[in-house]
C-alpha cells in the first residue's frame, strides 16, 4: 500500500510449437508486462509473417467495431468470454462480410431516404411563401426563348432593381405584395439571360428554385410535396425499424465476433514483439513478485520445454526501467488520479497516495466546514460514483463524498450549519447547536495560527518521507545535502525555532514554532553552521557523489560558484518561509466562508420571509457551487506544490500488463 508491487524480471525462450500457447497464458492472465525483444531475433529469418497477421486482425477488428456502430449497438464483448485460440480470419470473413453488407444495405437505404426528405422539405419551405400565386409553374420555368427569374426581393430594392434593367427588354411582375420581401417575377429574352441575372443578384433577389418534376400552380405543387414528404417520414420510420431488428439479430455473433478477434489481435501483437530465432522465440518482461509463481507454473504446464529464468529486483537504489504496478483499491481510485496527475511513482519509491487520502480531505475540510452543506457534498459524491446524478463525473464521486464527510466533520466543530452560526441558528432553525472546538469567524488569529501549526507539521512529515526515499534509492548525497535532506531538515528546525521566537507570544504565534525554540539548543549557532551547509549543499553532493566539485576554472568560475551558492541559500529559506506561510490560506478560508455565509445573510434580511429562504437557498448552493470549487484548487494546490515536492519526485514507468479479459481491464 505505501510501496509499489516489488517487480521480478522473467526470461523466456519458448519452443516454435508452444508460440500461441504461451501467448495466450502471458496475455490472459493481467500481471505480464512486455519488453519488446524484437531485436533479439536473427534478422536473417525474413520479415516477421506475425506482423501481417497483427495488422490483419486489426483490421478486422475495426470493421467489427464499424458494424457494431452502424446498428447502434455498444462495442462490448460476451458475458461469460472465454480465452480461446486465434482465430481463422478466413473462415471468419464471409460472416462479416454477410452481416457488413445487410447493414450497410439498410443504412443507405436509410440515408438516401432522409436525404430525400431533406430535398422535399426544402424544395416546400421554397414554394410555400408562393402558394397564393396563380402562375403555372410550367410557363415561368420551360420557354425555349423566354429567361425567367422567381424570387423574393427586400422591398426597399425593387426600385433599384427597375432603374438597373431600364435598357434590357423585360417584363417585371409582382406576384405577391408585402411590406418586407414581396415575391417577383423578371422575363426577358434567353439572350439577357446573364444580364437579368447580374441585376437580380446585386438587388439581393433571393431566387426560389422549384422541383422540375412537378408542374401546375405553386398551391398545387405544395401539396404534391405535402404528401410526397409524408410518405417519405413513413418510409423511413419503416427503414429506422429494420436496423434494431438486425441488431437483435446479429448481436450475438458480432460480440462474439469481436471478441475473438480481439484476443487474437492482442496476442498477435505480443507475438511481433518477441524475440524470433530459428526454432524458439525468446520473451522478457516483468512480473509482480507476489504473481510470478502462479504464473512460472500454468507456463510450465502449456509448455514443457520452456526454459524460464527470474531475477528479482531490489526496491532499493535506482531502477528507472522497472514498471511500477501500484495496488488497486477501489476506493483510493480518486486519490491515484490526483496523484498520478502530480506524477507516477518510481520503483521503490514511496507512494503518496495513502498519505493524500488523509491530508486531502482534511485540508479540504478545515477550509470548507459546514455541517449542512458538507453533507449536500457527500451525498452528491455518493450520486456521482453511482451514475445516478451527473454520471460523466463519477471519477471525481468519491473524492467529493470524502471531502464532504470532512467538511461536515468540521462544520460540527465549528458550529456551522448552511452558514447558520451561534444565535442565527436558534433564531431561524429553533435548535441549540454550539460550536465543539470553536467558530473561525469568532477567533480568527486563532484558526490561522492553527493553520500554519498543521502546516508545519505536515512539511515535517514530508521531510522525514523525502529521506526515507533516499534512504531506500541509497542516493546518500541527496540524504545529507539534498534540498530535502538532513542538512535542510535541520536547517528548517532552526528557522522555525527563529520564527518562534520572532513572533513571541503573539495570537498568531505557531505553538509548534515556539515549542522548538523553547528547546535548550543554541539554534543560532546551528542555523549558521546548517546554513553554509545548504548554502554549499551543491559542493558536498558532488563531493559525495565523486563529480567535478567547482564548475568553472580559475578566479570566475570559483566568484561564479560563490554567487549561485548563494542564491541556493536565498532560494531555500524563501521557500521555507514560503512553504510554511503558505498553510496560512486553509485558516483564511476557513473565515472567508463563514464571511460569504454572512454576506449571504445581509442580502436575505432580517424577517423569515419566503424571500429570504430562497435567497439563503439560492446562497448556499452558490457558496456549494463556487466556493467548493475554489476550495478544492487550494487543496490541490497546496499539496502540489507544499507537501508532494518534499518527497516525491515520480518519473516512474507505469505497469502495462498485457490483457484479453475485458474484468482484468477494469480491475
Amino acid at each position: 500500500m505505501l510501496f509499489p508491487k516489488e517487480m521480478s524480471e522473467i526470461e523466456l525462450i519458448v519452443p516454435s510449437k508452444d508460440l500461441v500457447a504461451v501467448a495466450k497464458v502471458l496475455s490472459g492472465n493481467g500481471v505480464f508486462h512486455q519488453v519488446d525483444s524484437s531485436y533479439l531475433g536473427i534478422e536473417s529469418l525474413g520479415p516477421n509473417t506475425w506482423q501481417e497477421k497483427a495488422a490483419s486482425f486489426s483490421a478486422m477488428e475495426r470493421r467489427i467495431q464499424s458494424i457494431l456502430q452502424s446498428l447502434n449497438l455498444p462495442e462490448d464483448y460476451p458475458a461469460k468470454a472465454e480465452v480461446g485460440s486465434m482465430v481463422d480470419l478466413d473462415i471468419l470473413r464471409p460472416s462479416v462480410e454477410r452481416i457488413e453488407g445487410e447493414a450497410r444495405k439498410a443504412n443507405d437505404q436509410l440515408s438516401a431516404e432522409t436525404k430525400r426528405l431533406e430535398l422535399l422539405e426544402s424544395q416546400l419551405r421554397q414554394i410555400e411563401p408562393i402558394a397564393d400565386v396563380k402562375v403555372e409553374i410550367g410557363a415561368l420555368q420551360k420557354s425555349s426563348f423566354m429567361h425567367s427569374t422567381l424570387g423574393m426581393i427586400p422591398s426597399a430594392n425593387i426600385s433599384r432593381l427597375k432603374t438597373s434593367l431600364l435598357r434590357v427588354p423585360h417584363v417585371f411582375f409582382t406576384l405577391r405584395e408585402d411590406p418586407q420581401k414581396p415575391v417577383v417575377w423578371i422575363l426577358g429574352s434567353k439572350s439577357n439571360s446573364d444580364i437579368l441575372d447580374r441585376a437580380a443578384k446585386s438587388a439581393y433577389l433571393n431566387p426560389l428554385s422549384l422541383p422540375d418534376e412537378f408542374s401546375g400552380t405553386p398551391e398545387q405543387i405544395t401539396g404534391l410535396l405535402k404528401n410526397e414528404t409524408e410518405l417519405s417520414k413513413k418510409k423511413i420510420a419503416e427503414l429506422e425499424a429494420d436496423i434494431p431488428k438486425l441488431a437483435a439479430a446479429y448481436k450475438n455473433d458480432l460480440q462474439n465476433m469481436l471478441w475473438d478477434v480481439h484476443i487474437s489481435r492482442v496476442m498477435a501483437d505480443a507475438i511481433v514483439r518477441f524475440g524470433q530465432l530459428r526454432h524458439t522465440y525468446v520473451v522478457v518482461g516483468w512480473v509482480p513478485t507476489s504473481e510470478l509463481e502462479l504464473l512460472m507454473s500454468r507456463l510450465k504446464q502449456t509448455s514443457k520445454e520452456i526454459l524460464i529464468e527470474t531475477i528479482p529486483t531490489s526496491r532499493s537504489g535506482h531502477h528507472t526501467n522497472v514498471p511500477v504496478a501500484l495496488t488497486n483499491n477501489k476506493w483510493l481510485k480518486p486519490i491515484q488520479m490526483l496523484v498520478g496527475t502530480y506524477g507516477h511513482p518510481g520503483y521503490g519509491e514511496l507512494d503518496p497516495t495513502l498519505l493524500m487520502a488523509i491530508t486531502f480531505p482534511l485540508l479540504y475540510g478545515a477550509m470548507f466546514g459546514d455541517l449542512g452543506q458538507g453533507l449536500v457534498l457527500f451525498v452528491l459524491g455518493i450520486l456521482m460514483h453511482n451514475k445516478i446524478f451527473m454520471g460523466a463525473m463519477q471519477s471525481l464521486g468519491l473524492l467529493i463524498a470524502y471531502c464532504g464527510a470532512s467538511a461536515a466533520v468540521f462544520g460540527y466543530l465549528y458550529g456551522s450549519i448552511f452558514g447558520f452560526e451561534g444565535h442565527l441558528i436558534e433564531e431561524y432553525l429553533h435548535f441549540h447547536f454550539e460550536p465543539v472546538w470553536f467558530s473561525p469567524m469568532e477567533n480568527i488569529l486563532g484558526i490561522l495560527s492553527i493553520a500554519i501549526d498543521a502546516g508545519i507539521i505536515i512539511l515535517l512529515f514530508a521531510f522525514l518521507l523525502g529521506m526515507l526515499n533516499n534512504i531506500r534509492a541509497r542516493d546518500w548525497a541527496h540524504l545529507l545535502f539534498g534540498h530535502t535532506g538532513i542538512a535542510a531538515f535541520i536547517f528548517y528546525i532552526c528557522f522555525l525555532a527563529m520564527l518562534g521566537a520572532f513572533l513571541g507570544d503573539t495570537a498568531l504565534a505557531p505553538k509548534v514554532a515556539v515549542a522548538i525554540n523553547s528547546l535548550p539548543l543554541p539554534f543560532t549557532t546551528l542555523l549558521t553552521i546548517f546554513g553554509v551547509i545548504v548554502m554549499f549543499g551543491g559542493f558536498f553532493r558532488n563531493m559525495v557523489e565523486g563529480h567535478t566539485l567547482i564548475e568553472g576554472k580559475g578566479v570566475g568560475g570559483f566568484l561564479m560558484f560563490l554567487i549561485q551558492s548563494l542564491m541556493d541559500l536565498i532560494e531555500t529559506v524563501i521557500s521555507m518561509l514560503s512553504n510554511t506561510l503558505s498553510f496560512i490560506r486553509v485558516g483564511a478560508f476557513a473565515v472567508a466562508h463563514g464571511g460569504l455565509s454572512l454576506a449571504i445573510f445581509s442580502l436575505a434580511g432580517e424577517e423569515p420571509t419566503p424571500g429570504f429562504w430562497i435567497t439563503i437557498v439560492i446562497g448556499n448552493i452558490f457558496i456549494i457551487g463556487f466556493e467548493g470549487l475554489i476550495v478544492g484548487i487550494q487543496t490541490m494546490r497546496l499539496h502540489y506544490y507544499e507537501i508532494l515536492g518534499k518527497f516525491f519526485h515520480g518519473g516512474g514507468m507505469q505497469f502495462e500488463p498485457l490483457k484479453l479479459s475485458p474484468s482484468k481491464e477494469e480491475a
